[in-house]
Parts: structure tokens; C-alpha cells; sequence
């Protein structure tokens, strides 16, 4: 019987098995429109993105989507009235997807509720994080940083929002602000047990 389970999760595990990074994912080219479904520890909700509001973004969330990145990804950062924050902390995975940044873009659309951008820091900065506005948050609209104006969003929470408003935001900031996100995953889930992960994200159609 215990060889037959560990057969199973052998064969379970070999099927879940990442394909490797490979640069050429960088490349491909988003649909005008495309929808994606999140599936979290606080139920599911769906995305729609247009690719004209933010092509080089909207590539890359294809391209991070196609391939599986945010399988097993945390919203780390939820902040009641603002946004909900989510990454993957697989640090040799992100290393490999940075090295192709992703040009800055001026925003076609406000930050309204629901609205989806990525994070950045800088200029060209923007390339795995994704927040999704809680509110209408136009300030963000015009903030600049770095010398860069401006959020950019790329789509919309087209159903399930009252999943994203009730992720856990107990923590506020401090999660994002602590070095064990990237360093230690376990250490991090033992500080903050009740953040809300997702198992799994892929396209629909």
C-alpha cells in the first residue's frame, strides 16, 4: 500500500513539473483581449485584459499566465481601501523572467476599482508584481516616480471581485516589507499564516 502511494505522488509530482524558463516566452504576443481565472484559498475570480491599453505589459502577463508563474503565488501585500498585491517568491524564477524588462507605457486608463497594473519601482521597473485597486485610486493616475508618471492598468477584474475584497488584510504592509518573502517562504508563512495564496492562475477563453 505505501508503495503504491509513493508511486502516486511520484507520478503526481513529475506531472506538475515546471517546463524550464526558456527566453523565447518573452516574445509571444497577447490576443487584443484575453481572460484569466485565479483560483485562491478565498475563492476564485477572473480577469479581463486589453491588450491595447498596455501592450508590453499585456504580453507579459500572457506570457507569465501561459506558462504557470503565479501558481502557488501570495498577495502579500492587501491594504483595505487601496490595493490587493500578489507575486510568486521563487527567487531563481524571477531572476530569469527580470532579465527581460518590460518598457514603460503611458496610461490609457485610471486606476479605478477593480483595474489591474503591474508594480514598479523605476523607470522600466515594471515585471512580475500585480496590483489590483480596491478602490479608484486615480491618484496613482498621475504619481511619479523615478521620473516615470503614472500607474499603467492593463485589464479588469471582470467577475469575483467580492473574492478580492475579501483576501486577508490584517498585516497591511508589512509582509511586502519583510526580507523573508524572497529569503525564507516558510519563515514567512509561520509570521503571517493567514495570507491568502493562489493555487493556481492560467488563461480561459
Amino acid at each position: 500500500m505505501r508503495i503504491a502511494l509513493f508511486i502516486f505522488v511520484s507520478l503526481l509530482l513529475t506531472g506538475c513539473k515546471k517546463e524550464p524558463f526558456n527566453t523565447a516566452w518573452t516574445q509571444e504576443q497577447a490576443p487584443e483581449i484575453f481572460k484569466a481565472k485565479f483560483e485562491t484559498t478565498k475563492g476564485d475570480f477572473e480577469m479581463q485584459i486589453n491588450r491595447n491599453w498596455s501592450p508590453k505589459a499585456a504580453d507579459r502577463l500572457y506570457q507569465l499566465l501561459k506558462h504557470g508563474y503565479y501558481d502557488n503565488a501570495i498577495f502579500y501585500r492587501v491594504v483595505p481601501n487601496f490595493v490587493a498585491q500578489f507575486g510568486n517568491t521563487d527567487t531563481a524564477q524571477m531572476k530569469l523572467w527580470k532579465s527581460v524588462t518590460i518598457p514603460d507605457e503611458p496610461a490609457q486608463h485610471s486606476n479605478t476599482r477593480g483595474t489591474v497594473s503591474f508594480a514598479r519601482s523605476g523607470k522600466d521597473s515594471r515585471d512580475l508584481e500585480i496590483f489590483i485597486n480596491l478602490v479608484d485610486n486615480t491618484v496613482l493616475d498621475t504619481l511619479t516616480f523615478d521620473g516615470v508618471k503614472g500607474f499603467t492598468p492593463l485589464g479588469k477584474v471582470s467577475k469575483g471581485m467580492e473574492v478580492v475584497d475579501g483576501l486577508y488584510s490584517g498585516y497591511g504592509e508589512e509582509p511586502m516589507n519583510n526580507s523573508n518573502l524572497y529569503l525564507n517562504r516558510d519563515l514567512f508563512y509561520q509570521m503571517y499564516p493567514k495570507l491568502d495564496l493562489i493555487r493556481k492562475a492560467y488563461l480561459i477563453d
